[in-house]
């Protein structure tokens, strides 16, 4: 009687290859590798399903670092090969790795296509809020008044908010982490375990071009006020004291924050987050840290049909159907003799 051996279980090491992992030293970027490999021996998913697929750009070097197969394609142009490779083998996990520059600038029209569509595959945003492989510009998500390189007296760009693009594109699953986040990899799990295109922006530290842009919402005195981390049918709550809480003004129809307990306010005034619901996921995104905290977890994930399935269909249909006459063919419509 032959007795199937169950298959040691991976380890994170085993994601990791053997190319020297080379960013300055201090890159939230090492931080995000060390979540993706923690994260994916806890996946179902046989090692030699996975592919990495990078476009230009500091985290774009990924693929070089996961001992899984991988792709390093060109400027802004990572979806459309996610895109490719999903539609060829819907068996492969695609994981999809870019930057806030590569991803939302040259690679903005790509972006929203992939998200409009479905495809089943992860997406993660490195957000520093700078170029920093090409020496500090200006990106689409920098703040305005940024002095860099490409913008010397300050931008005057309006910066993009990434999760409020992916929701307007029409996506069904949004996340948002940081780094050195301990709970990242749950997150990951999260986006993984979702049918469809799955965008996760980690904000992400650049030591060099951008550093300490995050504080305002990261740093340790003020990380519990200006974060809120979201749970799927839990009241909105936040603060040190656990007394802050977010309410729906009815009359402006818009978020705003106030203190349980104070002016008539109770718990029963806090909205609670409903992942389904892409309305409040909309505000959440719009959130930034300024009168409003920024929302950490899952802001929306709401599952439909993905996009390789509706091709396999086709071609489902398509291979059941007659064989094709050539003759049919031509003389199939109008015809005129002359």
């Amino acid at each position: 009687m032959n007795i199937a051996v169950p298959s040691e279980k991976l380890k994170p090491a085993d994601f990791a290859s053997d190319q020297e992992v080379r960013w300055c030293p201090g890159c939230g970027d090492y931080a995000i590798l060390k979540a993706v490999q923690r994260t994916l021996p806890d996946l179902d998913t046989p090692k030699e399903k996975y592919v990495f697929v990078s476009g230009i750009g500091c985290s774009s070097r990924f693929p070089y670092y996961m001992s899984t197969y991988g792709f390093h394609t060109i400027h802004g142009r990572a979806p459309a090969f996610a895109t490719g490779i999903k539609i060829a083998n819907p068996d492969l996990d695609v994981w999809m790795v870019t930057g806030d520059g590569d991803g939302f600038s040259i690679g903005g029209n790509h972006m929203l296509h992939v998200l409009r569509r479905n495809v089943n595959i992860q997406i993660l945003l490195c957000n520093n809020e700078i170029y920093g492989l090409t020496k500090g510009q200006y990106s689409p998500t920098s703040e305005i008044g940024l002095r860099t390189p490409s913008s010397p007296t300050g931008s005057v760009d309006r910066p993009l908010k990434p999760l409020v693009f992916t929701l307007g594109a029409g996506a069904r699953f949004a996340a948002r982490g940081y780094d050195t986040q301990k709970t990242l990899p749950e997150i990951l799990k999260r986006a993984h375990a979702h049918q469809g295109t799955s965008m996760v922006e980690i904000l992400q530290n650049c030591i060099v071009y951008n550093d300490a842009v995050f504080d305002n919402i990261l740093a340790r005195d003020v990380a519990a006020d200006k974060q809120i981390h979201l749970q799927h049918g839990q009241p909105l709550i936040f603060g040190a004291d656990k007394n802050m809480g977010i309410r729906l003004n009815t009359k402006t129809l818009t978020l705003e924050a106030v203190v349980i307990g104070e002016n008539g306010v109770t718990e029963d005034d806090i909205l609670v987050h409903d992942e389904k619901n892409r309305a409040l996921a909309s505000m959440l995104a719009e959130m930034d840290g300024h009168e409003l905290p920024v929302a950490m977890g899952v802001l929306y994930c709401d599952p439909a049909e993905t996009y390789e399935n509706g091709i396999t269909h086709q071609m489902e249909i398509a291979q059941e159907a007659a064989t094709p006459s050539i003759d049919a063919l031509l003389r199939k419509g109008h015809t005129w003799q002359v």
